[in-house]
């Protein structure tokens, strides 16, 4: 038995907590992280054997990556209580912090307060490392994507720090980090114009758009952009941003964005092409994909391993996961001393501003050289870009946040993330930012390095600043073909080639909007967004209008809808029973089979009424059977004349669609439409 002072005190929580009990520990005791479960038997903790808390010096900690420190408490259904409400989250050491208990909304709007009141300093070293890790890809990065939309390189840099910040406060994946993409680079120069002022007023429009689709809950218009879609872009884009990347390491200048135009001008000028940037491009390329390699087949070092290897392995994860920065800083050095010897073979990036920007709100004009462009023309300019931009960035964002969730066991709100990218761009807006979302590569090393909390965006914004205060200056010699390198070896990935003979075995069908968003976007980014999306709609739309009809003959005609029935699909249902009931040589009734029609609109009631009313005129009878109570509820309030229904489709066949009324075989004659169809029916 443990001494007095030493003993665990165990209360109960208020009626209302579903029988959870809390442990309270008395001062001594160390409070450890404690494994979350999804369910019975369904632990979803940590990743087993950490491969960066596994070389740290120093006695390892119980949990070395936190179970999940964002999903909250409240996602579990107590014991005994499936599906009630658990109670708040409970602060390390004690009780319940108030404001949680008196504002429990606050806690909805702000995911900082799920993690920040249990927040470890175990935790600490772990998104620290994850930050400074995540900060010396980002910084490279965005110098190269400012260069992919058209833009100056240090609009590349403002872009980087604010979207770290207001993540760590509103975001709901501890793995994400927000900036600049590849993707959302191109869009903006395509809508941008490679104009400053457009850019940024486009993050600001954008955020604002996207602000509102988080405030009426509208996260779930991102599952009408279908998955072919998404693949065609990504791999067109990939295509492109890596070809617009070549002039930059063949060293030729003038040529055009267009990318049928790059094709031929590139082609055309092959024999202009600068040997320094050439062999310094391929040189950088190279070695991005030899560390790339490098880490992919590191192999993790246990804890029980001498200190020497431990620190090694540290030494290469650190070289190969910060591989960006590296060959940046090489080629870099490379590029100084070739002018400090007073001759210079390479592309030089431009010189960029040294400082913070400036906190302003975004231009909502522009000069031009024939007088002013007020706002709403700049808003005409950029036209479909204002629904395009917004809803690829939260697109990109919520795909590489669920994929990171499912991973790592915890969950994310797709209109939680509208309103952290929002906010995100809308305050990017006023430090001259363009608009931003989610990276695939950046959030992979968050991941990688073993980030517990959104607080690593923290230490990646202030590293982001901390380049902008103090190493401007140094910017310059960077050489344009190592930026070109760094760019092309983090699009490469993303054009997935097994995507088409996938879809060749699954379904054939989905080809068609891949292959043509896919090659649409090499003419025009938005038109191949477009039409995907309505090639989609189109296919979509033809399978509720023409819904699989089974129809089995017997003694009577039995008919079973493989789905709804929507009102594009009336018409199909018409001609498959009047074909196969009136057409054939001994006219039958009819057996309507409803088992899987789990709901109908107005225009389906009026069609069985008039296929009822065409049905008796031929002597024949029109039963229902297996109706769902949504479906029966509407027939019955539609108040249909001669309408019979069956509980089972073996209760209709014993019936075999016995004729209404009386039994005669007088023609019917149909009521008006008003006492057919009340007013009340659709409810």
């Amino acid at each position: 038995m443990a001494p007095a002072g030493h003993r665990q005190r165990r209360r109960w929580l208020r009626p209302g907590g579903g029988g959870t009990r809390r442990l309270r520990l008395c001062p001594g005791h160390v409070r450890r992280p404690r494994r979350l479960r999804s369910g019975p038997g369904g632990a979803t903790g940590p990743a087993a054997g950490n491969g960066l808390a596994a070389v740290l010096p120093g006695p390892a900690p119980a949990s070395p990556r936190p179970p999940g420190p964002l999903r909250p408490r409240e996602l579990r259904a107590p014991s005994g209580s499936a599906g009630a409400a658990a109670p708040a989250m409970p602060v390390p050491g004690g009780g319940q912090r108030g404001g949680s208990r008196r504002w429990p909304g606050v806690r909805a709007w702000l995911p900082v307060l799920r993690w920040l009141p249990r927040y470890s300093p175990a935790w600490l070293q772990l998104d620290a490392m994850a930050g400074l890790s995540v900060g010396l890809a980002a910084v490279p990065q965005a110098l190269a994507y400012a260069e992919v939309a058209g833009l100056p390189p240090q609009y590349g840099l403002y872009s980087s720090f604010m979207g770290c910040f207001v993540y760590c406060f509103l975001g709901t994946a501890k793995d994400v980090t927000l900036g600049p993409t590849a993707i959302m680079s191109l869009l903006v120069s395509s809508y941008a114009f490679h104009e400053p002022a457009y850019a940024i007023l486009l993050a600001f429009l954008s955020g604002c758009i996207q602000l509102a689709m988080g405030f009426l809950r509208l996260g779930f218009l991102l599952d009408f952009v279908s998955c072919p879609v998404i693949k065609g872009f990504t791999s067109a884009a990939s295509v492109t941003i890596s070809f617009n990347q070549i002039k930059n390491i063949l060293g030729l200048q003038g040529i055009p964005r267009q990318f049928f135009l790059q094709v031929y001008e590139i082609l055309r000028r092959i024999g202009e092409t600068r040997a320094g940037d050439a062999v310094l491009g391929l040189a950088c390329l190279a070695a991005l994909a030899g560390l790339q390699v490098m880490k992919s087949h590191l192999p993790r070092v246990a804890h029980v391993e001498p200190l020497a290897a431990r620190v090694s392995y540290l030494i290469v994860w650190t070289s190969t996961t910060a591989r960006n920065a590296l060959v940046v800083l090489f080629a870099g050095l490379v590029a100084y001393s070739f002018q400090m010897m007073g001759f210079q073979p390479l592309t030089l990036t431009s010189s960029i501003p040294q400082g913070l920007p400036a906190f302003r709100l975004p231009p909502f004009s522009v000069a031009a050289p024939n007088g002013t462009v007020p706002f709403w023309s700049m808003v005409e300019d950029m036209g479909v870009g204002l629904a395009v931009v917004p809803l690829m960035g939260l697109l990109e964002t919520v795909a590489i946040a669920k994929a990171f969730a499912s991973q790592n066991g915890y969950r994310i709100d797709p209109n939680q993330e509208l309103l952290a990218m929002g906010f995100a761009n809308v305050l990017g807006s006023f430090v001259s930012a363009y608009p931003i979302t989610g990276s695939f590569g950046r959030t992979a090393v968050n991941a990688q390095s073993g980030v517990c909390t959104p607080a690593g965006g923290l230490i990646t914004g202030a590293l982001v600043l901390l380049s902008l205060a103090y190493l401007t200056s140094l910017f310059y010699y960077i050489p344009k073909a190592a930026l070109a390198a760094v760019i092309i070896s983090a699009v490469v990935p993303m054009f997935d080639a097994g995507i088409f003979r996938t879809l060749w075995r699954v379904k054939r069908l989905d080809l068609v909007p891949l292959c043509v968003t896919f090659l649409l976007c090499f003419w025009e980014v938005q038109y191949g967004i477009v039409a995907g999306v309505l090639v989609s709609g189109v296919l979509l739309l033809y399978s509720i209008a023409r819904p699989p009809v089974k129809v089995s003959k017997g003694d009577v005609l039995l008919v079973q809808p493989g789905s709804s029935l929507h009102f594009p699909a009336m018409e199909c249902l018409r001609d498959a029973v009047c074909s196969h009931a009136l057409a054939a040589s001994l006219p039958r009734s009819v057996i309507l089979d409803c088992c899987h029609v789990s709901s109908i609109d107005y225009t389906v009631v009026v069609g069985l009424a008039e296929l009822l009313q065409e049905l008796r005129k031929h002597g024949l009878s029109l039963a229902f059977c297996s109706l769902q109570d949504p479906v029966l509820q509407v027939l019955l309030s539609a108040d249909l004349e001669g309408f019979q229904h069956f509980l089972s489709r073996e209760e209709a066949e014993r019936c075999r669609g016995a004729e209404p009324g009386d039994g005669g075989a007088a023609p019917y004659t149909s009521t008006s439409e008003s006492s057919l169809l009340p007013t009340g029916l659709i409810q």
